[in-house]
């Protein structure tokens, strides 16, 4: 428990500081760290079955990220995004050039990282141009939120949980941990909408219902492929917690819901 928190404390202080240090520190330390992300999924899924094409997917997810901040930056017009063209031509036809029984099984693994690791990254991003312009408050709160969620689950459910949520997937999570999760995701955003009123109270409270529906879904993902894959953490980058991909499960499904949700109510 002591490295576990220790490392928690300097992960979310390096993860705070690369959003009030501003959008170029932001968007370089999250095209990095969804690069990280990905190049542990593909690790994960590679098997006998297929192999994705890490070096290509990682490529395409890094361009595809980096045009995406360029235009929100207005740096680059949307017509830039076609630079992905050529390296997703790339993923058919490398496997042209391999010896592989079932070589679509590789092209869709390669793509399936983009989309479930890469374009939840972006959908974060996106989050800090709710406005138009970038406003660090939209991701950290999200990322506020989300701890709080994670941290009245884990407490709740190790100290009252009784009823399995999903006793198949993931053994420990409770329906306890769940309510216990959504109830501090919920006073956390009441915090937040006192003091970031980018947002007002009933808007913050959506947010963090959102949150709290996806993110737990985000982790039962994650743990289904991790157990369809026979694989206890998705790196060891991390003491006590894993990899990277471990710690931002509840991201990869929670903030495009997010995204989408702003959309509608603003």
């Amino acid at each position: 428990m002591r490295v576990r928190a220790i490392t928690a404390l300097f992960f979310v202080i390096i993860v705070v500081a690369s959003m009030l240090l501003g959008v170029y520190v932001f968007s370089a330390f999250f095209i990095l760290l969804s690069a990280f992300c990905l190049s542990e999924f593909y690790r994960i899924i590679a098997d006998e079955t297929g192999q994705p094409s890490r070096l290509l997917g990682l490529l395409l997810g890094i361009l595809a990220f980096g045009l995406f901040v360029g235009h929100s930056l207005g740096l680059l017009t949307s017509d830039h995004l076609l630079f992905t063209t050529p390296f997703i031509a790339a993923v058919f036809i490398a496997p042209l050039y391999q010896k592989q029984n079932k070589p679509f099984i590789s092209i869709a693994y390669t793509l399936l990282g983009i989309v479930y690791v890469i374009l939840p990254f972006v959908s974060f991003f996106a989050l800090s141009f709710t406005t138009g312009t970038y406003d660090y408050r939209f991701p950290l709160g999200f990322m506020l939120i989300l701890w709080g969620n994670d941290t009245g689950a884990y407490l709740i459910g190790r100290f009252f949980g009784k009823r399995r949520l999903f006793e198949r997937i993931s053994p420990k999570k409770t329906w306890e941990g769940l309510i216990g999760g959504v109830l501090l995701a919920v006073i956390t955003a009441q915090v937040l909408a006192h003091y970031f009123p980018v947002l007002t109270n009933w808007q913050w409270a959506g947010v963090a219902l959102v949150v709290s529906i996806f993110g737990t879904y985000g982790d039962l993902v994650e743990s289904m492929l991790k157990r369809s894959q026979q694989v206890k953490d998705s790196g060891a980058v991390l003491p006590g917690h894993g990899g990277l991909l471990d710690r931002f499960d509840g991201l990869l499904l929670a903030a495009p819901a997010v995204l989408a949700f702003l959309k509608i109510v603003l």
